[in-house]
């Protein structure tokens, strides 16, 4: 077991690292190679650690997968980037329905309801703020990115509501994993439509990874619990 799960971080970290030095010493011709290796390494890591091996979890991280690889060749193609988006859409639509397979079904602990109100202002305020921003600035991506940001907006929420529904571990890690894919998709939405900054892709790339490594750490700690 610990030569299956090392294996998967190894390759895990690889393509983060190297991504990583792509994007701050800015040579993207690494970015076929390493780029997909990101979350080939998370699929075999959850599949190797998963009691319960959830084919529609492994599916959600598959979408992300294919989004990494579309994006990859966004400067080519505008189409490209289209692609990436719907992929990441559908992973996150995807992680909604893990999210709700991935807690008990009633808990006392769960939030109230008012709790759920104000607990979920700030993300609620945090995606429609920054679509806000960039509407004037989006042309005929305006439709698109608006159904992504309310997507990925109801993903946050969706981990949100897991709490008092799993054990604390699992929250948090999904939680956290969620809201950082938010900072990450909101600063790449930024650096493409509202103005580019230097530190963009180093950014984007670490908060994304980390997400995503919590998102898969949560579902394990959710599994391994039994909760």
């Amino acid at each position: 077991m610990q030569v299956r799960r090392d294996l998967p971080v190894l390759i895990f970290a690889v393509g983060v690292s190297a991504e990583l030095g792509t994007a701050i010493f800015d040579y993207p011709g690494h970015s076929l190679i390493f780029k997909p290796l990101i979350m080939i390494g998370l699929m075999a890591y959850y599949y190797a650690l998963s009691p319960a091996r959830s084919r529609l979890f492994l599916v959600a991280l598959f979408f992300c997968w294919l989004g990494d690889v579309f994006l990859i060749f966004q400067s080519t193609d505008p189409l490209f980037f289209i692609g990436g988006l719907a992929s990441f859409l559908a992973g996150h639509i995807v992680y909604i329905f893990c999210y709700r397979q991935l807690q008990i079904i009633t808990s006392s602990k769960e939030l109230l309801g008012s709790q759920k109100v104000r607990f979920a202002f700030p993300i609620i305020l945090a995606g429609t703020g920054l679509v806000t921003i960039l509407y004037p600035l989006l042309g005929e991506l305006r439709i698109p990115v608006m159904i992504y940001a309310l997507v990925i907006t109801l993903m946050a929420l969706t981990a949100l509501f897991r709490y008092g529904r799993t054990n604390s571990k699992s929250f948090f890690l999904i939680f956290i994993g969620a809201v950082l894919f938010m900072v990450s998709d909101s600063l790449l939405a930024i650096n493409k439509f509202h103005h580019a900054f230097s530190a963009a892709g180093a950014l984007v790339m670490l908060t994304y990874s980390v997400a995503q490594f919590l998102i898969v750490e949560g579902a394990l700690a959710h599994e391994k619990k039994g909760d």
